[in-house]
């Protein structure tokens, strides 16, 4: 099954913005490396030839990946790092808010809104892999609330919701004959 494209990164995501195949992901994946040069320069940090490269892999679909995916890629390429120097670029990547790690599929995605900390949520379809950054400050705030309430500090919050998009959902109906790949 090829990879499904996401729609470019906008600013606000709805709950239903999951990906149009059709969309151009090679200004996708530009937006993101000019983001990430800009944002790297106002804040005085480096934005080395590897780490600009890291960002471009994870940014190649919107499917989270894995650091040894990543060294998978760059071997392709002709680049052979080793693997703590992928990590050390995905932790610099990390810190500077260019990507989010999911936890629970240890890989790792593009954030969509990099200029600023902030809480977030993602739709993880297990049919297509596409994850969707979401931004929905009721959910943080109520996350917030419940832990405040029971003596709780929050250091970390990050959602994830795992299921199938629109279109995974379609092809696994019965009536259609197929099923998503799983994830």
């Amino acid at each position: 099954m090829k990879p499904r494209r996401a729609a470019a990164p906008s600013r606000k995501r709805a709950p239903d913005a999951f990906p149009d195949p059709h969309h151009d992901h090679d200004a996708c994946v530009g937006r993101a490396l000019a983001d990430a040069d800009a944002i790297c320069a106002r804040r005085g940090e480096r934005l080395t030839t590897l780490r600009r490269r890291v960002l471009e892999l994870v940014w190649g679909s919107h499917q989270p990946v894995g650091a040894y995916a990543l060294l998978e890629r760059m071997r392709e390429h002709g680049r052979s790092p080793a693997p703590p120097t992928v990590y050390r670029a995905l932790d610099f990547l990390r810190a500077q808010g260019l990507v989010h790690r999911i936890e629970s599929l240890n890989a790792f995605v593009g954030c969509d809104s990099p200029e600023r900390p902030h809480a977030v949520q993602f739709m993880i379809c297990r049919g297509c892999r596409t994850a969707v950054e979401l931004h929905d400050e009721g959910i943080a705030r109520a996350i917030g609330a419940a832990a405040g309430a029971a003596g709780f500090a929050v250091q970390s919050r990050v959602v994830e919701l795992a299921g199938l998009c629109r279109e995974c959902a379609a092809l696994s109906d019965p009536a259609s004959g197929a099923s998503p790949a799983p994830a």
